[in-house]
């Protein structure tokens, strides 16, 4: 004869009440979220640093650093004049370079090349040997150099920008 077998007990579940299930639990909870805000306050504290330190300002009263522009040059063909003289025939023969503002005037000088020349020429010829064989008669012709220069080469037109002038051959004979 076969028995039956025996009902087995199931163990009734364990009823816990929902403050301890939840008092169980809060530690971990307390310390995934903890963590989870300690790293979401890390990020935002590390992003707004870098923020601040590209997007920082100069500080008023410090002008901000500019790198400077390269410098620009036109250099002239060499002169061969007729120096003004007393004593004899005298001639200078000088080449130099011009400092200018951009290249665009450096383009503006070229294509008025031949005024330029024509200035210049006029403006040689007309010194004395005696004028110019003194470092002041230099540095006063060089200076008379940058006002021709500088003058507009259209009626009316806007003026060049001629920064300096640099001899880079100068014989006086």
């Amino acid at each position: 004869m076969a028995t039956a077998p025996k009902p087995v007990a199931k163990a009734a579940p364990k009823v816990v009440p929902i403050d301890e299930a939840a008092g169980a639990a809060a530690p971990k909870s307390n310390k995934k979220l903890f963590l989870i805000i300690g790293g979401a306050a890390l990020l935002l504290g590390g992003a707004g640093g870098a923020w601040y330190f590209m997007n920082q300002k100069a500080e008023p009263g410090k002008p901000k650093e500019v790198a400077p522009a390269p410098p620009v040059f036109v250099t002239l063909e060499p002169f061969t004049v007729n120096l003004q003289s007393d004593d004899g025939e005298r001639y200078l023969q000088v080449a130099f370079t011009l400092q200018v503002a951009s290249q665009e005037q450096v383009d503006l000088i070229k294509l008025y090349m031949p005024l330029l020349r024509s200035r210049l020429l006029m403006l040689l010829a007309s010194k004395k040997a005696s004028d110019l064989s003194t470092d002041e008669g230099k540095r006063k012709l060089q200076e008379d150099i940058m006002a021709q220069a500088k003058l507009p080469f259209a009626p009316k037109g806007k003026p060049q920008e001629v920064n300096a002038v640099f001899f880079t051959s100068f014989v006086i004979q």
